[in-house]
């Protein structure tokens, strides 16, 4: 099986193997740079089982494939070979059309989660002082 690549008028391909994506990543967004939701790296976003009307295409269909399970913004990002920000967009479009949710780290949220647990801190200290 053959896979084919879109080509330029000339014939050229749009893809190089070596080279990766030969599309600015800014036609992805439609040169869009800032996302309508927030999203931090550790964003855990997920699909929801709905299929999106307005948001189509190869990229989106790409990024739906990866939200299977719980995964993070900077996790999509590394398999997309994107940047963040132009990942950020992608996922901000899903969210607005239902396709995923999105939901902040633990870490993030307000909460006694969130504290430090001195406790353990010097126990760890406490552990590496004895193998120095």
């Amino acid at each position: 099986m053959t896979v084919r690549r879109p080509r330029r008028q000339g014939g050229e391909p749009w893809y190089d193997d070596a080279a990766g994506r030969l599309v600015r990543p800014y036609t992805i967004s439609n040169g869009r740079t800032r996302p309508t939701a927030h999203f931090d790296l550790l964003t855990m976003v997920m699909a929801t089982g709905r299929r999106p009307v307005s948001c189509q295409g190869p990229d989106y269909a790409q990024v739906l494939g990866l939200c299977g399970g719980p995964v993070s913004v900077a996790e999509i990002a590394a398999h997309l070979r994107l940047p963040a920000v132009v990942t950020k967009v992608l996922l901000a479009d899903l969210v607005d059309c239902g396709a995923i949710t999105a939901r902040a780290p633990a870490a993030v949220s307000a909460g006694p989660a969130s504290r430090t647990d001195r406790a353990l801190l010097e126990a760890v200290l406490n552990g590496l002082r004895k193998r120095l």
